[in-house]
């Protein structure tokens, strides 16, 4: 497994990193043992960051991360676990705001690390920036338990640049973890060239669009009820055909590689520079397999240039997420 160093604080993450969501929330029925054998096979593969937020399954998915590491018997620093908080949710699981006073962020990281079963984490962010709270005000609290040794490095998500430059001034910030991909290419313009500016460096997720770019993604399928992708644009009619219609590239440069097209969508976030390291959202071993095929793919300067030409960085058909949930990004800003 090849490293990636994210910011300027000796941050040094494996090159891919392993998104555990899927495995207790979001998209649809999930199966906790393949979660937790997933999460053995990545760490047995070198991957070591592993990431979470509080809110994924109401604190679900940090006890399955508990479980597996101790299952494991990894020792706790053979991980990097990345956490994001902030997202209140009630019983029924909808989505009921955000809250990132100091207090707040005191209160979720007393619990998470009680759930993880861990004495610190590696490293901690907003999952979304709470308008009614000034964003020097949440890095201040978390630079409050950087001091205190419980958290390690402070990361930043679906920010913009200016946010960024803010939150910067009063702690450096490790990483950005911003959704990125051959479909999903707006933080190219402004986001990304600060980030490089400031040496922020960039946790991707959503590198196969949620698997819409997989090469897995069948047309018929039928989502269930509790899967987010059916409020998304990019997943519905005449979108999701147009959409499926830009990896036919995919396919092509893959049959050349003797690769798949999930391994080419993933090699090519590698490409855009060393200080960005992927998420895989992978939920089964086998998914898993796959992704780490695509750090053994090399993509030459001709391979780029005929992905990028067939599918152009305002390629994709329909926003990356529903209205309500775009109104939350001040990525998108």
């Amino acid at each position: 497994m090849k490293n990636r160093t994210l910011g300027r604080d000796g941050l040094v993450s494996s090159a891919l990193g392993l998104g555990c969501m899927g495995m207790s929330d979001l998209y649809g029925p999930a199966n906790e043992q393949d979660g937790i054998a997933t999460i053995h096979a990545a760490l047995e593969a070198g991957i070591t960051l592993l990431d979470t937020g509080d809110f994924y399954g109401m604190g679900h998915n940090e006890m399955l991360i508990r479980d597996a590491l101790r299952e494991a018997g990894s020792k706790r620093d053979n991980a990097l676990i990345s956490v994001k908080f902030g997202a209140m949710r009630d019983a029924g699981g909808n989505w009921v705001g955000m809250d990132n006073r100091p207090a707040a962020v005191k209160n979720f990281l007393a619990y998470t690390l009680r759930r993880l079963g861990t004495d610190h984490i590696d490293i901690y962010r907003p999952a979304r920036l709470d308008p009614n709270v000034p964003i020097e005000e949440t890095v201040g609290a978390i630079a409050e338990e950087v001091k205190a040794g419980r958290v390690r490095h402070i990361g930043l998500s679906e920010v913009g640049a200016e946010t960024l430059r803010r939150a910067h001034a009063v702690h450096p910030i490790a990483d950005l973890q911003i959704e990125y991909s051959l479909i999903s290419r707006g933080i190219e313009k402004d986001i990304l060239p600060t980030c490089r500016e400031l040496g922020i460096g960039i946790t991707a997720y959503g590198v196969l669009s949620r698997g819409l770019i997989s090469g897995h993604w069948d047309p018929s399928r039928q989502l269930a009820a509790n899967d987010f992708r059916s409020t998304n644009p990019r997943f519905s009619g005449d979108n999701l055909k147009h959409n499926l219609s830009l990896i036919d590239v995919l396919r092509a440069v893959a049959a050349d590689k003797q690769a798949t097209p999930a391994q080419v969508a993933i090699a090519w976030v590698l490409a855009q520079g060393s200080d960005i390291v992927p998420l895989v959202g992978a939920r089964r071993p086998e998914r898993l397999a796959e992704s780490l095929g695509a750090l053994k793919l090399t993509l030459t300067t001709q391979d780029l240039a005929r992905i990028e030409e067939a599918i152009p960085a305002d390629a994709a058909a329909g926003d990356r997420y529903a209205a309500y949930a775009m109104a939350h990004l001040d990525s998108e800003k």
